[in-house]
């Protein structure tokens, strides 16, 4: 078998950088590139000196497992043991998902395998490994940000309890730091329509009227007082008397839209 040592370099060093990129973005560990860079080529190495190594099957796979664990090591600047493990734990997930999804393309595509010594470099281009670890860097970025974005949302949702004329409501309100209306000088959460009705009935007055800028301009809003309300933020319960609502486009599945100024002092 020809191996070109070249390639054989440049191929390991990039899937290592993409592994390794990926461990990091996915446990939210800050990126150096430097280090990072040093560790794929201490990988590319290893690469290309282990197929010169006889060693016996146990005593291989201990060996691979364990330059793994340096990569990690050198990647990682954290002083945790705990952000350590947790990286190499991720950067060894992420190593056998893309070997199965290799081993699935070279069998798909009839490519052939040596048993004990990886596929023959004549028959498998190093474009095709190096693409199926670009493309699992893209896939595995985007999971990364979409699981974020829905785990930042469901921490900004709050338990909201509030009483009116009699009434009493339990809803799920979304803390959105970006509210910043006021009225009268307090802070004024967004409801929607029905959750209005719901609250205040058909009958309800109006405390006030405000003017809201949105991206399409401009309008008018009723403003509503609350009597009181309850908003639960883990072991810290508020209670605001007074609070001031007004009627706006509410989404996301949940009615209401606080102003996280009510959970100030």
């Amino acid at each position: 078998m020809t191996v070109w040592l070249e390639a054989a370099i440049l191929e390991n060093f990039l899937l290592d950088a993409d592994l390794l990129y990926l461990a990091e973005v996915a446990t939210r560990t800050r990126v150096k590139w430097w280090r990072l860079f040093l560790a794929a080529a201490i990988g590319a190495a290893e690469a290309v000196v282990f197929p010169l190594l006889s060693l016996p099957l146990w005593a291989a796979y201990a060996v691979k497992l364990l330059g793994g664990a340096l990569l990690c090591l050198v990647a990682v600047s954290s002083k945790s043991a705990k952000r350590h493990l947790l990286v190499i734990a991720v950067f060894f997930a992420l190593t056998f998902a893309l070997g199965g999804a290799l081993t699935a393309i070279y069998t798909f595509a009839g490519i052939s395998y040596a048993e004990g010594s990886g596929y023959l470099v004549e028959q498998a281009p190093v474009g095709l490994a190096v693409g199926a670890g670009g493309v699992l860097l893209i896939l595995i970025s985007l999971a990364a940000r979409a699981a974020y974005r829905y785990k930042k949302v469901q921490s900004n949702l709050l338990r909201c309890i509030l009483r009116h004329g009699g009434r009493e409501v339990t809803w799920q309100g979304y803390a959105d730091s970006g509210n910043l209306l006021t009225f009268r000088g307090m802070p004024v959460s967004v409801i929607s329509a029905a959750a209005c009705i719901a609250l205040f009935g058909t009958g309800a007055r109006e405390t006030g009227r405000m003017y809201i800028k949105t991206a399409c301009g401009g309008r008018e809003a009723p403003v509503f007082e609350c009597e009181e309300m309850c908003i639960e933020a883990g072991k810290k319960t508020y209670r605001r008397r007074g609070v001031y609502l007004t009627v706006g486009d509410v989404g996301g599945g949940y009615p209401l839209i606080l102003s996280t100024a009510l959970m100030e002092a």
